[in-house]
């Protein structure tokens, strides 16, 4: 078919939802990874008579690419629900789909080529954006539409057998649940207290750097430090071995959770001396990472909060951590079991978002493919 100017093929959609046919259930925004997503607005009090009505097969986009990690948020809902968004955006259709694809359209969205054209092309002062007449001014070369249609049943093919694999996942994680949820229900509770004993070994031999340091996420995870340590002392810093766990005291303002990590690496970290760190007395009693289930619980997160004390900041400190009561099975074969269960589920949940990249990767080869295979018939 040769190079054709998008907005040719596209027509704009300005629907609102005077009527108030869609709530609050209906309401989506849209992330980087280019899909809907459930609002993150407060939504107390606004009216939903304005939002733009996205309904089956429309695409939507923020303009806005400025402070947005290089990326245009836009989305295809290939759901049979029709959703709103907020007027802000720039909701679409394919005018002919015996031209171009739907599906097709979001693979050439979905590259990072997309990406960095969007990026580039956009304009403004105080925000740059990427125009409604800026994505219709794109020159798209299209294959006919056979080709358009088989490279589009190779990427459906490919998202759902990521999509199956991850519903496997949700009932792996179900079970995970079930079976703590069992034993919550079934054993009797016990102080963590003589399970486990602080830990507060100083790196005053400077036998760890700065690529041993820190931080903690309250997803629960080491990450790197986000602290400016140029000509900070490592001396106080604490050290962290390989099945220890360190966690920050302050809960408030953060999230309603607590920053806690189980390094289950086997190397050695060191964390701020403001943090807490502790490792279990006996692992032939209490399982570190059967311990860990239960700090990654949303209930340990309400628990850890309603039990922060303090006027100008909120913690959660080691003699509260010590009153902790979970169940733990005098059996600890029935602990590793649980705990095999959940490193199943951490394998596969990693296995998932490697699917999730490569379906993504896999973007920009259909386009090409597509196109040289057009060029070649």
């Amino acid at each position: 078919m040769g190079l054709i100017k998008l907005g040719k093929l596209l027509s704009l959609s300005e629907t609102n939802n005077i009527e108030g046919l869609y709530d609050l259930n209906n309401l989506k925004g849209i992330s980087i990874q280019k899909v809907f997503i459930e609002t993150k607005a407060d939504m107390n009090g606004v009216s939903l008579t304005p939002y733009l009505i996205v309904p089956p097969d429309y695409f939507a986009y923020v303009t806005v690419t400025s402070r947005n990690s290089e990326k245009i948020t836009i989305a295809h809902n290939k759901t049979d629900e029709t959703y709103i968004v907020s007027s802000s955006y720039v909701v679409f259709s394919v005018k002919d789909t015996r031209i171009l694809l739907s599906d097709y359209l979001y693979i050439y969205f979905n590259r990072p080529e997309f990406d960095r054209f969007s990026r580039f092309n956009s304009w403004g002062s105080a925000r740059e954006t990427f125009s409604w007449d800026d994505l219709c001014d794109i020159d798209i070369d299209l294959p006919p539409l056979p080709i358009q249609q088989k490279y589009v049943d190779i990427y459906n093919a490919m998202l759902e057998n990521q999509r199956v694999y991850e519903r496997g996942l949700d009932d792996l994680k179900l079970t995970c649940d079930a079976y703590i949820e069992r034993l919550r229900r079934d054993l009797p509770h016990t102080v963590i207290n003589n399970y486990i004993s602080l830990c507060d070994t100083k790196n005053e031999d400077l036998k760890y750097n700065v690529n041993s340091v820190k931080g903690v996420s309250i997803e629960k995870r080491f990450i790197e430090t986000k602290a400016d340590m140029e000509g900070v002392s490592l001396k106080p810093y604490i050290r962290v071995s390989p099945d220890a766990f360190a966690y920050v005291t302050v809960t408030s303002r953060n999230g309603e959770k607590i920053s806690l990590a189980h390094n289950n690496s086997e190397e050695t970290y060191i964390v701020s001396s403001s943090y807490v760190v502790f490792v279990v007395k006996d692992k032939s009693k209490l399982i570190p990472s059967y311990l860990k289930l239960f700090f990654n619980r949303s209930e340990f997160d309400r628990y850890s909060r309603f039990n922060s004390w303090g006027s100008a900041r909120e913690t959660f400190n080691w003699e509260d951590m010590q009153e902790v009561k979970i169940p733990i099975p005098d059996n600890i074969k029935i602990q590793q079991s649980i705990v095999d269960i959940y490193n199943a589920y951490i394998t596969r949940r990693e296995i998932n978002e490697k699917l999730k990249a490569q379906i993504k990767d896999i973007c920009p080869i259909l386009i090409k493919g597509s196109l040289e295979e057009a060029k070649r018939s």
